[in-house]
Formats: structure tokens, C-alpha cells, sequence
């Protein structure tokens, strides 16, 4: 072969060779354009679900019904090789926005970052409100709510026992796919978890003989006041008041007794009315808790305050405190003035009420 055959060949492989650099650097800057520009075909407030046995093919079809037209499926099987994220995508709800980047969204898959939703457990709610909020939480999937309180509590594996006020009042995550069960699971073991703690750290020379007897003072005192530095106070009143073998005398606990019957309002008749709840008639705490208690109430009913008081009453002043007293005189003369206060207060609104209505009142035009 001729030298000049050769410098031609010579100058075609060079020039194949620069093509195919050529070539390759603009594969690669595309790549590293499609990797890190954001999906700006993205429709706003998109959620993408990755079920179990979900292959990238099966995502990226996903993310093609989402509104995705950014990269052909070459590409993002390599970002994914890249990234470690081929056959480690996580099953979850993801939310994406168009902000985000291919490599952002297969990071997200491949670390688990979902979607993640919040339901509280509101202190001094009783298990039929509870039942009542969880039927309402979305997108948490439905198991409790065609089983009794006995079969639910069956189903965590705790059957026999009473469901109020065993499950711990605080936030739950959850995503989607969890179930109602799932998160009471979890509220129960947080309660046994808060009880146990309460009932270690427990003055030695309480009352109280069992936990559950702790769930229940806990439960009552949760009812009594929303006010933090109380709770100790009033748990010491019940404390006291169980030692001398005197009645609690709690509205909760009558109110809580009456069940559906409970109108708002309660009257004589219903101190008077004995059932099993009714701490007027029976001394004693009731058969069970009758809210869930909070972890404040239940260090309150371990370490209740020391003093000499025996009764209290609501001050009537808005504040949600109480007037604390030590002898039956005291207390009806706090009573007295309690009652003062509510039927001032209620002419007052009368009084607003009536001008309203004849048109000389504040907010009249």
C-alpha cells in the first residue's frame, strides 16, 4: 500500500476518531442536561406511587402520565445505574414539583423520601372520638371500622382489655398504605411504654395498687384541667381524698358514665343517677380510664403535689384555673363565688344579646 493510500486512511481514522469525540462529548453533555435541568413538564403537585414490583420501565411510564417528556429511557437508566438507584426503588407516595431534576426524583426513590402524613391523638379524647377523627384521616386505609371495641382490641393482640384510654395522645406519622391499625398499634405500645415510666417513677407511698388503677387516675385528672401546673395539684386532691376513703366526686367521670346521653349539660339527677362511672355514688375510681391521658397527666398522678386540700372548683374567671381549698367551708364559699361569677357572665351575654336584637348594641349599624 501506497504512502499516499495510507496518510488517506490515516485521515480517516483521525477523522472517524474526532466524529467520535465529537459524538461522545455531546452524548455526555446532553446526559449531564437531562440529569440536573428541572422537569419543567411536570404538572404541579404531582404525586407519583411506587407499588411493590414496580420495574423503572413500569415508573418512567408513571412519570410519562404525569406530564414527564424530558429523557428518553436510555437515560434514565443509566442516571439510575449511576446513582445506585436500579432496583432500588422504594415503594411510596412521592411528591414531585417541576423544581425537581431527574437525579432528584430517582434520589428521592432510591433514599425512601415519601410522602409522610400527620395524625394526632388529642389528650382527653375518649376511644369513640378517636375512632371518630381516624375515620376521617386520609389516606389512611380503613381496618377498625367494622370491628367492636373488643374485637379491636383483639386484633392488637390485646384481647380482653378495656380500649380506653390506651392509646397515647401525640402526633403519628404514616404514609400511604398504612392503616388505622397500624398507627393504633403503635399509640398502644407508646402508651404501655408512658405508663410503665410513670409507674417506676411513682411516689413510694401511693395509693395507687396497679398501673392500670395509675391509667385511670391519669385519665381523670386529663379531663379535669387543661391548665399544666395543675394537674400535679388536682391529682394530689384525688390522691388524698383515696387515702381517706372519701368519694372523688368528678363530673368526667358521671359525664363519661352517661355516654350518648350527654347533652352538654349536667344536672342533679345525673350526680344522683348511680352507674358504675358515677364517683357521687361509688367510691373508688371508675372501672376504667375514661379519656387518654397525656404523659404530663401520668408524671402528675406519679408525683402528685403534697398538701392538705381536699376540693376544688373552677374559678369562673375564663381562665380554666381552680380555686383550690382545704376544708368543706372554704370550698362551698368558692362555690358561692364560682357561681357568682357564671351567673354574671350569663346576664351579661343575656344583656349583649338583648341590645343586638334592638339594634343598640356595639356591632348594631
Amino acid at each position: 500500500m501506497s504512502r499516499k493510500v495510507l496518510r488517506r486512511l490515516g485521515a480517516v481514522v483521525l477523522l472517524l476518531v474526532a466524529v467520535a469525540a465529537a459524538a461522545g462529548f455531546w452524548a455526555w453533555q446532553r446526559y449531564q442536561g437531562f440529569a440536573d435541568r428541572p422537569l419543567s413538564s411536570l404538572r404541579p403537585d404531582s404525586q407519583l406511587l411506587v407499588e411493590r414490583g414496580d420495574s423503572l420501565p413500569t415508573v418512567l411510564r408513571k412519570l410519562r402520565g404525569l406530564g414527564v417528556s424530558e429523557g428518553h429511557q436510555a437515560e434514565w437508566r443509566v442516571l439510575a445505574r449511576e446513582l445506585g438507584a436500579a432496583g432500588r426503588l422504594q415503594v411510596g407516595e412521592y411528591a414531585l414539583s417541576p423544581g425537581m431534576s431527574p437525579r432528584d426524583v430517582l434520589l428521592a426513590m432510591r433514599d425512601g423520601r415519601v410522602v409522610r402524613y400527620a395524625f394526632t391523638i388529642l389528650p382527653g379524647r375518649n376511644i369513640r372520638e378517636l375512632r371518630a377523627a381516624l375515620a376521617r384521616a386520609e389516606p389512611l386505609e380503613q381496618e377498625i371500622a367494622g370491628l367492636d371495641d373488643a374485637a379491636l382490641m383483639a386484633a392488637l393482640g390485646q384481647a380482653g382489655q378495656h380500649p380506653e384510654g390506651r392509646f397515647l395522645p401525640e402526633t403519628y406519622h404514616y404514609t400511604r398504605g398504612d392503616s388505622d391499625l397500624d398507627l393504633l398499634r403503635r399509640a398502644h405500645a407508646a402508651m404501655g411504654r408512658a405508663l410503665d415510666e410513670a409507674w417506676v417513677a411513682r411516689n413510694p407511698d401511693s395509693v395507687l395498687e396497679t398501673p392500670d388503677q395509675m391509667l385511670t387516675l391519669a385519665s381523670i385528672v386529663e379531663k379535669e384541667t387543661g391548665i399544666a401546673e395543675e394537674r400535679a395539684r388536682i391529682a394530689g386532691v384525688f390522691e388524698r381524698r383515696l387515702k381517706i376513703g372519701m368519694k372523688l366526686q368528678t363530673d368526667p367521670t358521671v359525664i363519661y358514665g352517661l355516654g350518648a346521653a350527654y347533652d352538654g349539660n349536667i344536672r342533679r339527677r345525673d350526680l344522683e343517677t348511680d352507674t358504675p362511672y358515677n364517683t357521687y355514688t361509688r367510691a373508688g375510681l371508675p372501672p376504667t380510664p375514661i379519656a387518654m391521658p397525656g404523659v404530663d397527666a401520668l408524671q402528675a398522678v406519679a408525683r402528685p403535689d403534697d398538701g392538705d386540700a381536699l376540693y376544688f372548683v373552677a374559678l369562673g374567671d375564663g381562665s380554666g384555673r381552680h380555686a383550690f381549698s382545704r376544708t368543706l367551708a372554704e370550698h362551698n364559699a368558692a362555690v358561692a363565688r364560682y357561681l357568682q361569677r357564671y351567673r354574671q357572665a350569663r346576664a351579661a351575654e343575656r344583656a349583649a344579646t338583648a341590645a343586638q336584637a334592638t339594634g343598640t348594641g356595639p356591632d348594631a349599624p
